[in-house]
């Protein structure tokens, strides 16, 4: 299991504390530190089934420019390419399962898909 996190994060520390409290192993990534590809971020989305503007933390200073880019397929390479530059734009937690179940896991309902 892999969960992306920044420790800044309240929902971020919360998910490692109920992860760990449950004995789960996992591997921590800090995307601030170790930002995904393009490739990484693509395989994320498709698992997620979702598309890169629903990932986006619209509240972040970063995402000012993407407010006049369109959420359609013509410019959603657009979107990957910010949120690789900018990795803060990236909701978080972000846990990906062996079977690579994946979800943001900002809620305790989702979290608990991952804990035994």
């Amino acid at each position: 299991m892999e969960i992306w996190i920044n420790p800044a994060c309240s929902k971020c520390q919360a998910a490692t504390a109920a992860l760990d409290d449950a004995g789960v192993e996992y591997e921590v990534r800090r995307y601030l530190d170790d930002p995904p590809t393009a490739t990484e971020l693509e395989a994320v989305l498709t698992r997620l089934n979702l598309e890169p503007w629903d990932i986006v933390r619209d509240n972040e200073p970063a995402a000012q420019p993407l407010q006049s880019v369109p959420r359609d397929q013509a410019n959603r390479s657009t979107w990957i390419d910010a949120m690789v530059t900018n990795p803060i734009l990236i909701q978080r937690p972000i846990i990906t399962a062996d079977d690579n179940t994946t979800a943001i896991a900002r809620d305790p309902q989702t979290l608990n898909r991952f804990l035994p």
